[in-house]
């Protein structure tokens, strides 16, 4: 029997205070290790993309979103030669709650950047997804 393509399907949270977004320095993860990105996750099944991104920001930063406060503003598909993503990148600039780092084992560092000035390293997506939607530009495909 043939077995089909799976593609893997990921949130990101482009967090905005004062024209800065949230980022986070990945540690003991597995990938990209030392490296900052945003607030993200793999959708766990049965979950729409809003739905991951307000599970995941509760369960890394402790902050409450809402559904109606959120909108997609990107959608990238990501080639890895191990796997292939559906990045999909929602917006938020109201939330409810602290920021605090809810897991240290997994994130060292959590600042405020403006898209022109990120901090290095980054995840190598991530600032390629920021440019696009500060450019406006609502679709993009990273790693071919």
């Amino acid at each position: 029997m043939k077995s089909h393509f799976k593609i893997y399907i990921a949130a990101y949270l482009v967090l905005m205070n004062n024209g800065q977004v949230l980022c986070m320095r990945r540690k003991n993860t597995g990938y990209q290790d030392g490296k900052y990105s945003l607030v993200a996750g793999h959708l766990d099944g049965h979950e729409t993309a809003r739905q991951a991104i307000i599970r995941e920001a509760n369960e890394e930063i402790g902050i409450r979103l809402k559904p109606e406060s959120l909108a997609v503003v990107h959608v990238m598909h990501r080639y890895r030669p191990d796997r292939e993503y559906i990045d999909v990148y929602v917006m938020a600039d109201t939330w409810e709650g602290e920021i605090i780092n809810k897991e240290p084992e997994k994130c060292d560092e959590l600042s405020w950047h403006t898209i022109d000035r990120l901090p290095e390293p980054m995840v190598p997506e991530v600032p390629a997804a920021l440019r696009c939607i500060q450019n406006g530009i609502f679709y993009g495909e990273f790693g071919w």
